[in-house]
């Protein structure tokens, strides 16, 4: 048997992510099982290994229902002879956070119970990341209250859990009362505030956690904190970033964050540093992000002819654009006035590549034709989008490009379909009441905002900087 243990699991780990492999493993481990379990005790456990590895697979795996039919299989089989340990409940913990089913979850915490397991660390942290991964934040509380011991995974677990809930408070709390922080529970943090808009507060717990604590970032903090750099236009902190990880050896091996950096570099205005950057990567380095990410800093900063001269150098080196890449060439055009280019990029984009346009590709289109007059192809193009995909967006932008070439007629026929989506903005009726007005229209003007009075359509307040 001592063979057949150590070729199963040496198997296992060499074809993990095979599915063919693990199924004929498990068929193997059957027939072995069978033929063991009348064998001394001391096989059991060893058995108990093999079907905990086979477990942890079906867990992490994209049917983690798996896991699930087999551990009941192995209960039903074997279950007075096997008794189930520590890694088997963690392995089932995670299946049921994979699923999405705390239900699932909850019984098999009753069965840890039930086994003994009601002050394993381990087990105990894992049903803390279930629940708190299933939104049920009120039970990841309470175990974690009842547990006797905690380590730093618990308490990033439960900080974690209410990060992606939304609720920074509690996680902030949480956070102050750990009795020692590592770089994952100031990544979690930092993440939180990033993901609630709170830029300045997560910039100021970076910095913290880095200068104060003498902690170093970890690529993941790197990556949380890129969304704060860039919401508030910081570029002298991309440069900081940039250079620790060039110090640090980060920016060597995880191209995801040379990437954001040359993201975050053009999107707080600085396009000589993203373009020094990405330069910076070497060519077998360079993947669709890269490119694509500065193909977006060039569309953003209206330099269409660089734009074009990437997105040519990325197809010469035979990488496949995708949808983000296309929304980008869009934008290029758009803000060059290169319609006809644009036309051409969304025909290459449906017809060459196979990919179907979102609603971001259609706005942008429409953008782009109504900011060059051609408002009947833009109307057109507008009317032609699938009533599952339309929304107010798209007719406001046109909205906008009636307003800005004075097509009152139009104009008119735009406002009808946005009272068809959404009736209580004031915007809408204010645009279409100067557009008739800038006509010479002022009886029709002064019924536009009759109008809007009796919708109670909202307003925006004025805000004068002087």
């Amino acid at each position: 048997m001592g063979r057949d243990v150590h070729y199963i699991h040496s198997f296992i780990k060499k074809h993990q992510f095979c599915r063919k492999a693990i199924q004929q493993i498990h068929a193997q481990l059957v027939f072995i099982t069978a033929e063991n379990t009348s064998s001394p005790a001391s096989a059991i456990p060893i058995l108990l290994t093999l079907w905990n590895s086979l477990i942890r697979h079906y867990s992490l795996g994209i049917y983690p229902q798996e896991s699930f039919l087999l551990f009941k299989h192995l209960k039903f089989q074997y279950g007075r002879i096997v008794f189930f340990d520590s890694f088997t409940y963690s392995f089932l913990i995670k299946g049921s956070a994979n699923l999405g089913e705390f239900r699932v979850g909850k019984q098999v915490h009753c069965l840890s119970l039930k086994d003994g397991f009601e002050s394993h660390v381990y087990v105990q942290t894992a049903l803390v990341n279930m629940y708190g991964e299933c939104g049920v934040l009120g039970e990841a509380k309470k175990v974690f209250d009842e547990m006797p011991v905690r380590n730093c995974v618990t308490w990033n677990a439960l900080i974690s859990s209410f990060v992606k809930w939304g609720d920074v408070r509690v996680a902030r709390g949480l956070f102050d009362l750990m009795p020692e922080k590592n770089v994952v529970s100031w990544t979690g943090i930092i993440d939180g505030y990033t993901r609630m808009g709170r830029f300045d507060e997560a910039l100021s717990l970076f910095k913290e956690m880095v200068v104060v604590e003498g902690i170093k970032p970890s690529e993941v903090t790197l990556l949380a904190i890129f969304p704060a750099i860039w919401n508030v236009r910081c570029v002298e902190c991309c440069r900081m970033i940039h250079g620790y990880g060039e110090k640090s050896g980060i920016n060597a091996f995880d191209i995801r964050v040379v990437n954001s950096l040359v993201d975050a570099y053009a999107k707080c205005g600085s396009m000589e540093d993203a373009v020094r950057a990405f330069e910076d990567i070497s060519d077998e380095r360079r993947n669709l992000v890269s490119w694509t990410s500065v193909i977006s800093g060039y569309a953003m900063h209206g330099m269409a002819k660089e734009a074009f001269d990437s997105y040519k150098m990325m197809v010469d080196e035979g990488i496949e654009p995708n949808r983000i890449t296309f929304l980008s060439m869009l934008n290029a055009c758009s803000h060059g006035g290169l319609v006809d280019e644009g036309l051409e990029f969304l025909r290459k984009m449906v017809d060459e590549f196979g990919i179907q346009p979102d609603i971001k590709h259609y706005g942008c289109l429409i953008d782009m034709l109504g900011r060059e007059g051609r408002l009947e192809e833009a109307e057109k193009i507008a009317l032609e989008i699938p009533n599952t995909m339309s929304n107010v967006v798209i007719w406001r932008t046109l909205l906008g490009a009636c307003s800005f070439h004075d097509n009152a007629d139009m104009g008119e026929r735009v406002m009808q379909k946005i009272m068809e989506m959404e009736n209580k903005y004031g915007g809408d009726y204010v645009l279409l009441s100067n557009i008739l007005a800038g006509m010479g229209r002022y009886v029709d003007s002064e019924g536009v905002r009759r109008v809007m009075d009796e919708q109670n359509a909202i307003k925006a307040p004025g805000i004068s900087f002087t």
